[in-house]
């Protein structure tokens, strides 16, 4: 019997030169660059200010460096 899991969504992301802070019902995860990717980790901070929250709350997209992350992949691994 498969059980059905809620997605993970985000209400709000806020970046700073340290880590993306993820703001969810339950409160907001701070996670550090270098746990969201690679080229996350070696982006700018220009690159990292210039994050967008999908309409759905699901995903974040980093238009300047072409980076996409889904929100409860991004907060498993982080863990």
């Amino acid at each position: 019997m498969q059980s059905e899991t809620k997605p993970v969504l985000a209400k709000a992301i806020e970046t700073t030169p340290e880590e993306l802070i993820v703001i969810l019902e339950s409160g907001p995860v701070s996670i550090p660059w270098e746990k969201c990717s690679e080229r996350l980790a070696r982006a700018s901070l220009v690159e990292r200010n210039r994050a967008e929250l999908s309409p759905s709350g699901y995903g974040i997209h980093w238009p300047l460096i072409d980076e996409d992350l889904a929100v409860g992949p991004l907060l498993r691994a982080a863990a």
